[in-house]
């Protein structure tokens, strides 16, 4: 029994906080011992829907959450990666692998939970290996998890003696609705069902509330539980919303068929003759196990309702227009299709640099969403165009596979670039909207020009890449740019030291930005040294390094 010198709501803070630390640390760490095989599950999805199941209940195994799989799932359908019928049986294994936690936590482990964590602990100190302090972190995140899960059941006790409280449980007793919402919130709030489901098998353990009253927040917590991909859709393209939805409406009608049943549910539960916290277990899992083999059937079915509900719109008819892994007769012909999307790709960072500095004069979410959507399209073009060329690369002689390298360094370089605006760039221009900043009109339109003659070096840097005979220029005109930030960050520092209270207020987003903007001049360029080195090298003499 623990022993704390504390009030029992401190005790109960205390006890969620621990669970869902423990449980962020077990899955973090998980997902670092299991990385490459989360990739290798996902590349395994095929039309074999046990497959996908299996899929889903090992990634919510790893992940301790059905909601963080499913918003990985939202995300990688953003990316276009997946489609909703690749997925829609990994939606079902994710609510099967989410019942093991719970199982797991059903069991009363506490005495072991000191132990477990006290030895994890030391072994993640004295280890080298980082295999080891993993497995160690994990080992401390159940420890935890338990530890927390004890405490919450031992504030529970209290909870059921005060007055308050007791009539509080006694109303939601009365209305079950408010009972389902409660726990559908709190659910959402915390996003984690195994917590509710923890919560509400510490509450009937101690006898807050009934068995009945507690699968009904299973049954909240079933639907609570896919917020968290809810929100991550928002935004999202079409494939994302169907990802997102097919879940929420998946967990919603098994709970609309499940909750007519209950009383007859609650009657094969107890054939068990289990406990109490070991009944809300029970039901979590049969619900799931029960859902999913109810809808196994109705899978196509069901993608095809939810693809009509969520159909592809004109913005998400985005894609590779010259680019398909059997079009291609030869290596001239295949360098051909890539060179043209490569242009495409290019075109679209061009876009973006130039949009660039309308972020910092005008506040416009249109804007903002823009820049969004079209580094989306070029984090899709360089998945496609690398997926093009690596697979022609295996096809190839040792040159053309050298020539393969060189063009996915250069599409890698575009979308570092996009990647640039679209997190940096727009995240400094949010700030300055936020803080009601305004620069200094020597600072403004110094960053005016800056930003005007990173156009001009992205434009030579892309144009160079066609044409090699272009590259020193394209340096020269990238090296000068090197110069005019360093004028301009002088005279930035300058304006510091007359106390000018514009330049004092956007001091390090004027320094940030013009870094950044050095960065995709750097970035758009590097294949032009690459080029320029080769040429030198090819004739014996090797050039200074540019640290420019």
């Amino acid at each position: 029994m623990l022993d704390f010198n504390n009030s029992y709501f401190v005790i109960l803070v205390a006890g969620v906080s621990f669970f869902l630390y423990g449980s962020s640390l077990a899955s973090s760490s998980l997902q670092k011992l299991m990385a490459t095989r989360i990739t290798t599950l996902l590349n395994k999805i095929s039309q074999s829907q046990f497959l996908s199941i299996s899929v889903g209940v090992a990634l919510t195994t790893i992940l301790q959450s059905s909601g963080a799989v499913t918003s990985m799932l939202v995300g990688l359908g953003n990316a276009r990666v997946i489609r909703l019928k690749q997925v829609m049986g990994i939606i079902i294994g994710t609510a099967i692998g989410s019942t093991l936690t719970v199982q797991l936590i059903s069991f009363d482990l506490s005495s072991y939970a000191l132990p477990i964590f006290s030895i994890s602990f030391i072994v993640y100190f004295a280890a080298k290996k980082p295999l080891i302090k993993n497995i160690a972190t994990v080992l401390m995140g159940f420890g935890l998890l338990f530890i927390g899960l004890k405490m919450i059941s031992i504030s529970s006790h209290y909870f059921a003696k005060v007055e308050f409280l007791t009539e509080l449980f006694q109303t939601l007793r009365d209305n079950v609705f408010y009972s389902f919402l409660a726990s559908m919130i709190f659910c959402a709030l915390v996003q984690s069902s195994a917590v509710t489901i923890g919560l509400a098998m510490s509450l009937a353990t101690a006898g807050v509330i009934s068995v009945h009253d507690a699968v009904i927040w299973v049954y909240g917590a079933n639907i609570g539980t896919t917020a968290t991909a809810l929100v991550a859709a928002t935004g999202s393209n079409y494939i994302g919303k169907q990802v997102a939805w097919a879940h929420f409406f998946y967990k919603s009608v098994s709970v609309l068929i499940f909750y007519p049943l209950t009383s007859f549910f609650l009657d094969f539960l107890e054939t068990f003759n289990s406990p109490a916290s070991r009944m809300v277990a029970n039901s979590h899992f049969f619900f799931n196990i029960a859902s999913a083999l109810l809808f196994l059937p109705f899978i196509n079915k069901g993608t095809l309702l939810i693809e009509k509900m969520f159909p592809k719109t004109a913005g998400d008819e985005f894609g590779a227009e010259f680019l398909t892994l059997d079009t291609y007769q030869n290596s001239s012909l295949a360098s051909s299709y890539a060179q043209r999307e490569i242009m495409r790709m290019a075109d679209i960072v061009s876009s973006m640099i130039k949009d660039s500095i309308h972020l910092f004069e005008t506040e416009d979410p249109g804007l903002v969403q823009s820049i969004k959507d079209r580094d989306n399209q070029v984090d899709f073009l360089y998945r496609e165009i690398k997926m093009f060329l690596l697979d022609h690369a295996n096809k190839s002689t040792t040159v053309v596979h050298q020539n393969i390298m060189n063009t996915i360094m250069f599409i890698s370089d575009l979308e570092r670039a996009a990647d640039s605006i679209d997190i940096n760039i727009r995240t400094l221009a949010t700030k300055k909207h936020a803080l009601r900043l305004e620069f200094s009109a020597e600072g403004l339109q110094e960053i005016r020009l800056m930003h005007s003659q990173v156009v001009k070096v992205a434009s030579m840097g892309i144009n160079a890449y066609d044409n090699p005979e272009m590259c020193e220029l394209a340096i020269q005109l990238k090296r000068d740019l090197a110069k005019l930030e360093i004028s301009f960050r002088e005279n930035h520092i300058s304006r510091l030291n007359r106390g000018l209270r514009e330049t004092i207020n956007t001091s390090s987003i004027h320094l940030d930005l013009l870094s950044e903007y050095r960065r995709i001049a750097s970035l758009l360029c590097n294949h032009a040294y690459a080029t320029t080195k080769s040429k030198v090298s090819s004739g014996n003499s090797a050039p200074a390094e540019d640290l420019s």
